[in-house]
């Protein structure tokens, strides 16, 4: 499926610079996550890898950047009346507990099949959630609705200048830590994270690739980036939920076509597989989503060998019999 290209004429893209102006909101709010390396996994591909832990982020994702950056810089009264979101579920707690933490009431609209522990976790971070049937009813749609009836800011997952630059003091942070990369890879939904990291990490260095990877059966953004033409998908069914976002947007399709070097797509075994080495192995709680660019390096390793490779873990909130099924 395809639609007309975003006009972006209309639009500002966020820089470099928001990045590092992000960065500075960020410090003493934000986990420092660590980076982690593993030798068995460096001496099967041939590379030197380096994980940047998003897993141990507030709220268990690199989401509680982009989310605390945005809300942050509300004014009083976009602040008094009050925050929306849509997401299936790791934006929905970052809002959430930027909410609470910002003293902002939050209502969050979610997929009924988001998995439990996402759903209880924005709950009790303290935000309305509302419930809706992804088969039937649009989430933009919904969100629209409610922000003309209740009057609040919305803060999309991905698609907003403040959002994508507070991802992108992840990959600041890895680059920082990890000198002298020569790629960076990120998992892809709707390209905020992939998007920020790009501007991070060209920023610092120019030359560097930088790749993204989705599931073979949520591939619209690979599809935009080969084409030139954005392409979408409806609903589709990866284990990797996070990653299940409709397109790309208004902003992180161009920053994608812009900036990033390559896309690559993984199949379900082997993002099961690389949840396994993480959990295992590494002894790392990774979700899905956030287990797609390990994915991606164990399925091509020819195409990574001799490098130094940064990955960012995107995220740890997994439903725990969901992914014990999973990796048994």
């Amino acid at each position: 499926m395809s639609q007309s290209e975003p006009q972006a004429q209309s639009i500002v893209l966020p820089t470099a610079e928001d990045v590092r102006d992000a960065a500075n909101r960020l410090r003493g709010v934000a986990h420092h996550t660590p980076v982690m390396t593993s030798r068995t996994l460096n001496e099967r591909l041939g590379a030197h890898v380096f994980f940047k832990c998003e897993n141990l982020q507030r709220g268990g994702a690199f989401k509680f950047r982009g989310a605390y950056n945005a809300v942050s810089k509300l004014t009083d009264d976009e602040r008094a009346r009050g925050v929306l979101a849509y997401s299936s579920g790791n934006h929905a707690q970052a809002v959430a507990l930027t909410g609470r933490i910002l003293d902002v009431r939050t209502v969050v609209v979610m997929p009924d099949d988001a998995p439990a522990a996402k759903i209880e976790g924005t709950r009790g971070y303290g935000a309305e959630v509302i419930l809706y049937d992804k088969e039937t009813t649009s989430r933009e749609e919904l969100a629209a609705q409610l922000q003309q009836e209740r009057g609040m800011t919305l803060v999309p997952p991905y698609d907003h200048a403040d959002v994508i630059a507070g991802q992108g003091t992840a990959a600041l942070e890895l680059m920082e830590e990890a000198p002298d990369l020569g790629v960076i890879v990120t998992p892809c939904g709707g390209g905020g994270l992939l998007s920020g990291s790009a501007l991070a990490a060209r920023s610092l260095r120019p030359g560097i690739r930088v790749v993204g990877v989705e599931p073979e059966l949520a591939d619209d953004a690979t599809r935009s980036f080969r084409t030139g033409t954005l392409q979408s998908v409806r609903n589709p069914p990866t284990i990797a939920d996070g990653l299940r976002t409709p397109a790309l947007g208004r902003l992180t399709f161009p920053l994608v076509r812009d900036n990033v070097s390559e896309m690559r797509t993984v199949n379900e075994e082997a993002i099961v597989e690389a949840m396994r080495f993480l959990w295992t192995r590494m002894k790392l709680v990774v979700e899905p989503s956030g287990a797609v660019p390990l994915a991606a390096l164990i399925s091509d390793p020819d195409a990574f060998r001799g490098e130094r490779i940064g990955v960012v873990i995107s995220g740890g909130n997994v439903d725990l019999a969901n992914a014990c099924t999973l990796l048994a």
